[in-house]
């Protein structure tokens, strides 16, 4: 399971260092897509497997689902972690987000986000706020 978050530095060629506690659950290799909030996702080949099988059985004449399609599956890349630990993120992906030698990685449980530091930073200001952390979390059952 990916958890915690850490803060790692991008080489020059564009190689994130991903955290030694990741590393094992990379050894399959992973695919890395852009996020849902400006970050970057990276997951598992299993784990994009059954994301891909779920938008694939969406129907096509939503607009809705071939956008989600366009988002995850047209912004994907294969990567592996060289023998160091660290992947290689795609120019355009590193673009997208704006990063510039730091990156943080954020685990999510079944995959892991990769943020620059000031959009990590206003993600964690969100949390600062008690009462709207109520009303933003209220209808969330986390019962079992």
């Amino acid at each position: 399971m990916f958890i915690g978050n850490y803060q790692h530095s991008l080489d020059e060629k564009g190689r994130l260092t991903i955290p030694a506690r990741f590393r094992e659950l990379l050894e399959g290799g992973a695919f890395v897509t852009r996020g849902f909030d400006h970050c970057l996702m990276v997951m598992t080949p299993a784990y994009f497997d059954e994301v891909y099988r779920r938008i694939n059985a969406m129907n096509l004449a939503d607009p809705s689902a071939r956008l989600l399609r366009r988002l995850i599956i047209s912004n994907a890349f294969e990567v592996s972690a060289d023998k160091v630990g660290r992947i290689l993120l795609p120019q355009n992906l590193r673009e997208f987000l704006g990063l510039d030698g730091v990156a943080v990685v954020a685990g999510q449980g079944e995959y892991f986000e990769i943020w620059s530091p000031a959009s990590w930073g206003e993600q964690m200001d969100l949390f600062d706020d008690s009462q709207a952390n109520d009303q933003r979390f209220s209808t969330l059952d986390l019962s079992s």
